[in-house]
């Protein structure tokens, strides 16, 4: 089993990093392989809605999302972690989950989804809950620990002080392997769980 970690801090060894290698040695230690990938300091352009992925199986934009797709797809489930600006995920992040969730049509029911701020004092959870939503609406189980998937720390490194957020990571870490053995097990028992046809409702008649 695997999991994709997606780091979309522009520093590769800061804050949001330190939590995501506590929960990527915790996610190893119980026997779940991951992959890791920088993205913060990526060109990534948002959506243009041209819906050239519809026709096509890729984005129009021939660029990391792209490339990680396949790693997502094949991936049991996906860690994304974020530095909180302005109260929500950096626009990076934003730019890479959006484009890499609507350009892809793979199912992801009963992936596995787990989110992961840091921040200097506060909107942890008002970013922690922006990128949540990526998974509820894609059938994907989000993972929960003892505290919202949040660490605190404002300069590079700061967060090994806050050992609570450190412990938060692990005990996510530790649900999520659980989660994906529990989900695998009864995969293999019976299957995903059967679909109905999809219904789609606009608003405005």
């Amino acid at each position: 089993m695997k999991v994709l970690i997606v780091n979309g801090s522009p520093h590769p060894k800061g804050n949001t990093a330190i939590a995501l290698r506590e929960v990527q040695k915790t996610l190893e230690e119980n026997g779940i392989g991951t992959s890791w990938i920088d993205i913060g300091n990526q060109d990534i352009r948002g959506c243009i809605a041209c819906n050239f992925c519809k026709k096509n199986g890729r984005c129009v934009f021939n660029d990391l999302v792209n490339e990680s797709a396949a790693v997502f797809e094949e991936a049991d489930g996906i860690v994304v972690g974020s530095p909180v600006y302005f109260a929500q995920a950096n626009a990076t992040l934003s730019a890479y989950m959006t484009r890499l969730f609507y350009s892809t049509s793979f199912d992801k029911t009963m992936k596995v989804g787990a989110a992961v701020v840091a921040c200097r004092r506060g909107s942890a959870s008002a970013a922690f809950d922006q990128l949540n939503k990526f998974f509820t609406i894609s059938q994907m189980p989000v993972v929960s620990s003892q505290y919202w998937n949040s660490i605190h720390g404002r300069d590079q490194g700061e967060a090994v002080q806050d050992e609570e957020g450190l412990q938060t990571m692990r005990t996510l870490g530790k649900n999520m392997a659980f989660m994906l053995q529990a989900i695998q097990d009864q995969k293999d028992r019976s299957g995903l769980p059967e679909k109905e046809p999809g219904i789609s409702t606009n608003y405005i008649r």
